[in-house]
């Protein structure tokens, strides 16, 4: 029989060469997937290795890897144990419907795979989360007792900060697993007809039924166990006013969820006996009566107390709380041993007023940080490759005997600033890989030009510092190349940049880098593996890469620390010093919780922010606790980490020595160099003034009534920022000498009065003796003003300021020849009985080459105001023709750069009797005296406020120079002209 239906094609044999390929291919993908990840993994360890903190990664390796096993099997075992029982004791013989079956039929060819992929599925999820909590784990079980107890469960304030986290993080893992396990049970039973509805009932096979209600009596009791722990977790959450329960929470949120959580530990029982007796309803029954219960004691019991009992008698009620909530405060962010100290100011300056505050008034710093970052850069620079951070840092050294205020930054590499052709590998990694040399100038002087006065600077460096005999080579900063290749064989040619100059004529010298700073990339399999992290293929082929090369990377400061102690919020403010012969940077760390009991919790970001330093992106944000319990230093150098523990007693600390000990040294081994450049730190200075606008008040009245609100003012030159705080050399009164500080400022917190209410200043002078902290630093002053006398605010000073007619007319006139007028930080001090105001006023041309200058200085006293060419000058202008004040510009006269008058020029004898004379000194000497003319006519017109006369005398002023400059290149010429 002739048919057209064509026969059936074979299936198709896999081609056994293909599958080996496919398999050859798929080994090949999978080893070079696993050797990029070994290749960043051992990276990491040679990277720790080096520096000495390889015990810091070997911890966070093998804890997350014991995490992650733990989160595996913790959430794995129960599912697959669930699965497997589910399908074990499902009914043999069930009628099954048509759906089911055909449910079935999928399934069961997949059964096996469901029932190892799911549990495994879901514990790859919960490893991955477990490894992530390692540091919770292991804060727990290393755990230190603070020895203060909470006020009301009367706990150490240890098990909140340490103990409590955890023990969520183990309801919370243990409440999922089971709720899965639950779920996972149900479907299993309902696809294999252990569970069967239908004709409007449900039925569950006896089996199921105990598997069932095992698992739903677990999770209650896991629930139990919540509510229980939810009591504690009230100690931290923020209400209304405060942190911590009030009234309400004591008597009716507490008492509920411990009620509650008998309630669920009762139903879990009635679940554990159905399991027993197979009956449903008293269970089901229960589990409706606690929802009940939870809605009515959990929800409407508290309500009804905090509107019928505590809002009409709050004073009376709420008392107790909020004095706990003040007292927890203060002591969790270091405020409670704060002196404060009553300040009735004066506000009339008379002559002679400041006599007392010389030592004040002498170290009153005219070089503002954040604005002569360019001067630095045009005097100190050298060379386009070189740079400065834009803010510089302000640190102490002693000069002549005398402890100096200074202004200091190190020169470091800048490669954006390198010529776009000698941007090579070669150069950028193997040639230019280190700046060169601190710079340092007196904070509180001038020259006559208003330039810093350095006392460290150039190339090479000299200067006092450089008579200490410091290393002065940077290879570790703030600005770096990605990576540098160093190192090389003993006698081999240095190809390193060392600094442009020579001896001899030459050019430039070349150096080798000694030190210990980074990983070996002598051997062929290191090359290979740092070619992938950085992907450079010229790190493997490069003739200069010798058996004695190191690579350095990650050599920014912050992150050397942050990766040496990852546990440490880290100040945004290092600063180099100069410290045995070394140069260091200085960087403070903090231990931080958010979990102490009873206190008010701050945004660590907004709290640091203010116009030098915008919003921080940070990792830990919302915290209640802090301690500056770390200085760290890092080698300029050879970047090696140490880290000292600041402060012993913090139990965060101790804590994390534990998790990783030998990593700290004791403070008995900080050198007395060193201890003489620690300051009190930034950060956490913002963090308690943040604090002190709302807990300068000591008692729960006062906290409850919040009349005498405080804030920090907003920056005069930055209105929409907070003003920083500043440090400065400064006597606080009842201080016997004056000390190295720092201060901020506080006016009435809302509406617009912009006048100050509060001083407080920090003692940040450590001392210089070998490990031993001086006893009054970190002591918190805090001065009162009384309101009986009206001190205006930095704002309203600066609105005085710019408002002065007076003032106005001479900042119009420095504007003149297209010059900008720049304002420096608008310092307060407390001198002379009262609050004195002192800004520095800079001067930029708008050419090409120009950089500020100090020209001019602000200063107000009271409502009065003074505006003149030196500090000195400003200050006797201000209190009676003599302030008493000793400064640091006493000896300067100033001069403008622009219309300096120039000095005759010494006549100089012709060696041949036939070479030209010089000009006649008739007409040299009377363009010498037009010169000196206008200038007094300049000055004359200045005073006066005449803008018309000053022009006019301003154009014969550079008619007389251009004549006078015209003889000398005449003289020059003549000179250079050859004898006839």
């Amino acid at each position: 029989m002739v048919t057209s239906t064509s026969a059936p094609t074979p299936a198709t044999t896999p081609s056994p060469f293909r599958r080996i390929v496919t398999i050859s291919l798929a080994v090949i993908a999978a080893l070079v997937v696993a050797f990029f990840v070994f290749a960043s993994l051992y990276t990491d360890f040679l990277w720790f290795d080096q520096l000495g903190f390889e015990s810091v990664l070997l911890t966070q390796w093998t804890a997350r890897v014991v995490m992650f096993v733990v989160g595996f099997a913790g959430m794995a075992v129960p599912v697959w144990l669930a699965i497997f029982l589910a399908y074990r004791l499902r009914p043999v013989y069930a009628r099954l419907s048509s759906q089911l079956d055909r449910y079935q039929e999928v399934v069961e060819p997949l059964r096996r795979l469901a029932m190892w992929g799911i549990p495994v599925f879901f514990g790859f999820f919960a490893g991955f989360a477990a490894s992530s909590q390692w540091e919770t784990a292991w804060l727990w079980a290393n755990g230190t007792p603070t020895s203060d107890a909470d006020p009301l469960f009367g706990l150490d304030t240890g098990f909140y900060m340490f103990a409590m986290p955890f023990y969520a993080g183990v309801v919370g893992f243990a409440s999922a697993t089971v709720l899965i396990s639950l779920l996972v049970t149900a479907l299993v039973a309902y696809l294999y007809g252990s569970v069967r509805i239908g004709q409007g009932e449900l039925r569950i096979s006896k089996p199921a039924r105990i598997q069932l209600a095992i698992t739903a009596a677990v999770y209650l009791l896991v629930q139990a166990a919540s509510l229980w722990l939810d009591r504690y977790f009230t100690m931290v959450e923020q209400g209304s006013r405060i942190t911590g329960p009030g009234y309400a929470g004591v008597n009716a949120v507490i008492p509920a969820q411990t009620i509650l959580s008998i309630v669920a530990a009762l139903v879990a029982i009635l679940f554990f006996v159905t399991a027993v007796i197979g009956r449903w309803r008293y269970p089901l029954i229960a589990t409706a009566l606690l929802i009940v219960t939870s809605l009515v004691i959990g929800v409407g019991y508290p309500w009804a107390v905090t509107t019928f009992q505590v809002r009409p008698n709050e004073q009376a009620l709420e008392m107790d709380y909020y004095q706990r909530n003040v007292d927890a405060t203060r002591a969790a962010y270091g405020l409670d041993g704060i002196e404060k100290v009553p300040f009735a100011a004066e506000t009339d300056a008379a002559a002679g007023q400041l006599r007392d505050d010389a030592d004040t008034t002498a170290s009153i710093r005219l070089m503002d940080p954040g604005i002569i970052g360019p001067t630095v850069q045009q005097l100190q620079q050298y060379r386009a490759y070189y740079g400065f951070e834009d803010t510089l840092d302000v640190d102490r050294y002693e000069v002549d005997g005398e402890t100096q205020d200074t202004v200091v930054a190190v020169r470091e590499l800048d490669m954006d600033e390198l010529d776009a052709d000698a941007r090579t590998w070669n150069n950028t990694t193997l040639v230019y890989t280190h700046g060169y040399g601190m710079v340092a100038a007196k904070g509180n002087e001038r020259t006559n030009e208003g330039e810093p006065v350095f006392i460290e600077g150039g190339i090479p460096s000299s200067g006092a510092l450089s008579d200490l005999e410091y290393e002065p080579r940077v290879y570790f900063g703030e600005n770096n190349p990605e990576y540098s290749i160093v190192g090389a064989p003993e006698g081999a040619d240095p190809v390193e940049l060392d600094y442009p100059a020579g001896e001899e004529g030459a050019s430039q010298t070349n150096t080798t880098f000694s030190g210990d700073g980074g990983p070996s990339v002598g051997s062929f399999f290191n090359r290979v593996l740092y070619a992938l992290k950085f992907q450079s293929e010229q790190i493997l082929f490069s003739d200069y890469v010798n058996e004695e090369s190191q690579i350095l990377y990650d050599r920014d400061p912050l992150t050397r620390v942050q990766k040496a102690a990852p546990y440490l919020t880290l100040d945004n403010d290092p600063y180099p010093s100069v410290v045995d012969g070394r140069i260091v940077w200085i960087v403070d760390g903090y231990t931080t919780s958010a979990t102490y009991p009873y206190s008010s919790q701050v945004s660590l970001s907004q709290a640091i922010s203010d116009s030098t330093n915008p919003t921080p992106n940070l990792l830990i944000d919302e915290i209640n606790y802090i301690r500056n319990s770390v200085k760290a230093t890092v080698d300029a150098y050879d970047g090696s980490v140490t880290l000292y523990a600041w402060d012993e007693e913090d139990p965060v600390l101790e804590t994390w020595q534990k998790i990783y000990p030998n990593t700290i040294k004791p403070i008995d081994e900080m050198s007395g160099e060193l201890m003489s450049h620690v300051r009190y730190p930034t950060d956490l200075f913002k963090v308690q003034r943040a604090m002190l606008g709302t807990y300068h008040v000591d008692n729960a009245r006062a906290f409850y009534q919040r009349d005498n609100a405080w804030t920090t003012p907003n920056d005069p030159t930055s209105d929409q920022q907070l003003q920083p705080p500043y440090y400065l050399s400064m006597r606080m009164p009842g201080q016997d000498e004056a000390t190295f500080s720092m201060f901020t400022t506080f006016i009435p917190d809302g509406g617009t009065r912009n006048v100050l209410m509060g001083y407080l200043a920090v003692d940040s002078d450590a001392g210089a003796d070998a490990g031993s902290v001086r006893e009054d630093y970190g002591k918190l002053t805090m001065l009162e003003i009384s309101a009986d006398t009206t001190v205006p605010g930095p704002g309203q000073v600066q609105n005085s300021f710019n408002s002065d007619s007076q003032i106005a007319n001479e900042m119009n006139i420095l504007t003149i020849g297209a010059s900008d007028v720049s304002l420096g930080n608008l310092l307060t001090l407390p001198v002379g009985g009262g609050l004195l105001y002192v800004q520095p006023v800079y001067v930029q041309s708008t050419g090409g080459t120009s950089y500020p200058l100090l020209r001019k200085v602000l200063v107000a006293f009271g409502d009065q105001l003074a505006f003149e060419d030196t500090l000195a000058e400003a200050l006797d202008e201000l209190f009676g023709g003599d302030s008493g004040a000793d400064t640091g510009d006493e000896d300067v006269t100033p001069v403008d750069p622009e219309t300096e008058q120039p000095t005759e020029p010494e006549p100089e004898q012709p060696e041949e009797p036939t070479q030209p004379t010089p000009p006649s000194s008739d007409t040299y000497e009377q363009a010498l005296a037009d010169a000196q003319t206008a200038i007094e006519a300049k000055k004359a017109a200045l005073e006066e406020g005449d803008m018309v006369a000053y022009a006019e005398a301003d154009a014969d002023l550079t008619e007389a120079v251009e004549r006078l400059l015209a003889f000398l290149d005449d003289t020059g010429a003549a000179e250079e002209a050859p004898a006839e």
